[in-house]
């Protein structure tokens, strides 16, 4: 039977290897193409555990973990994540950003991404924040990696009352399937007002 349990900053701390481990299994996928490592992992978790403003969902099937949701006020994220907000004159103080929604596959299609959605949303009205935000890869569709068939998260995220936002754009860096090294990918915002 599955179990959704939050976790705030420091609680997160003794699942640090298990949600990497489960980042890098998930955005390995197309249409992140993530080759991602345990070490970089902890590097980037660890900035959820030293938030007290943090919210991390982890989704456990018995005792392992199977999906994750992310979330913490915009304030105590990088600045490659609050630059667009920056430079589009928004008051940073009032963003909660929403890290990733990672489940594997066999786990989809169960409610769980829109659980995840009300529980985040839910964190960021406590934390009286107004606006909630989430970005993710560009891809053009003809790329070479992208499996038949596939269908982009859009409708999903429309349904959950969320606007793509393509003035607001970030870049971040990654070694990517087929990479011998990292290069610069552009991920677009997707905000929600609360």
């Amino acid at each position: 039977m599955l179990r959704l349990q939050n976790f705030h900053g420091a609680e997160l701390a003794s699942h640090i290897d298990a949600l990497g481990a489960l980042r890098i299994s998930v955005f390995h996928e197309y249409p992140y193409l993530y080759v991602g490592n345990l070490e970089n992992e902890r590097d980037y978790l660890g900035t959820y555990v030293r938030s007290e403003g943090s919210l991390v969902v982890l989704v456990f099937d018995e005792d392992k973990v199977v999906g994750a949701t992310t979330c913490l006020p915009m304030p105590d994220e990088g600045p490659e994540f609050k630059a667009p907000f920056v430079q589009g004159g928004y008051d940073i103080s009032t963003i909660c950003y929403f890290g990733e929604s990672i489940l594997l596959p066999e786990y989809r299609g169960r409610g769980i991404g829109k659980e995840f959605f009300v529980r985040r949303e839910a964190h960021a009205r406590k934390l009286g924040l107004k606006l909630s935000t989430f970005c993710a890869v560009d891809r053009l569709e003809t790329h070479p990696l992208r499996p038949q068939g596939y269908r982009p998260l859009d409708d999903f995220w429309r349904s959950q009352g969320y606007v793509k936002r393509p003035e607001l754009q970030a870049t971040f860096v990654w070694k990517e399937i087929g990479e011998d090294e990292e290069s610069p990918k552009t991920l677009t915002y997707w905000t929600k007002e609360l």
